[in-house]
């Protein structure tokens, strides 16, 4: 299983939202490519980058900081927020990001997504944020009414290779990640599933290693020692 050490990005610095609420902002650093410096140096391969501010406009604000962070790190970078057309995943592909993220524009718009993945492959994922079993859009201000497990379904059949599974009521709460919601995610698809929201201890990694998962993120976490990234690579191997 890959550990995806997190950096959340808002005004150009390393964020933390609890529960995705923006009002509930924690910066913890105004110098994230430094942070992704420390990823590596832990051991980390791969890196989990979201504009936020990008999630609720549906532009690019944190563009040229998510491009320092890559060339930096040299890590394998994924971007997520305000990815909503197809000039906006081209500009981030030819600057380098190794994977785009869909989330509002994968509910909203699946001609947009198909394309999208016949494009570019592998190099497309999806993230499904999870509000009370259903998606939530939009940086988590809107929830739709599309069930979780059957959007999950729906991007399978379309070729969607990786799917980003957040449970919005565990993000940055410290409480343990939705092991129930993994396991189900893993038993019910055949495509990759990266977990976040909640892992927060070593146990949390393990046990998400043990659903065979392709991946996990880790963000507060990491921000507040509660976690060794370090060692959180080394179980989840």
């Amino acid at each position: 299983m890959i550990v995806f050490p997190a950096i959340d990005l808002y005004d150009g610095a390393a964020v933390r939202l609890f529960k995705g609420d923006y009002a509930q902002k924690t910066v913890y650093s105004h110098n994230p490519a430094a942070v992704s410096l420390d990823f590596k140096k832990c051991g980390a391969t791969h890196i989990h980058l979201v504009d936020l501010q990008g999630a609720k406009t549906g532009d690019t604000p944190n563009f040229d900081t998510v491009c320092k962070i890559k060339a930096r790190s040299g890590l394998f970078c994924e971007i997520g927020g305000g990815i909503r057309d197809m000039a906006t995943v081209e500009k981030y592909v030819q600057s380098g990001l190794d994977r785009i993220i869909l989330g509002t524009a994968a509910v909203e718009n699946r001609d947009f997504t198909k394309e999208a993945v016949e494009r570019f492959g592998d190099k497309i994922a999806v993230g499904i944020d999870i509000k009370d079993g259903f998606v939530a859009i939009k940086g988590w201000t809107e929830k739709s009414k599309l069930n979780a497990f059957d959007f999950c379904e729906e991007m399978q059949k379309i070729g969607v290779k990786t799917v980003i599974c957040t449970d919005i009521s565990k993000d940055g709460a410290m409480i343990g990640t939705n092991r129930e919601l993994y396991r189900e995610l893993s038993n019910r698809f055949f495509i990759n599933v990266v977990a976040s929201g909640g892992v927060s201890t070593i146990e949390d990694v393990a046990a998400l290693r043990e659903m065979n998962l392709y991946g996990a993120i880790i963000g507060k976490a990491y921000y507040t020692g509660a976690i060794d990234l370090k060692r959180a690579i080394e179980v989840a191997k």
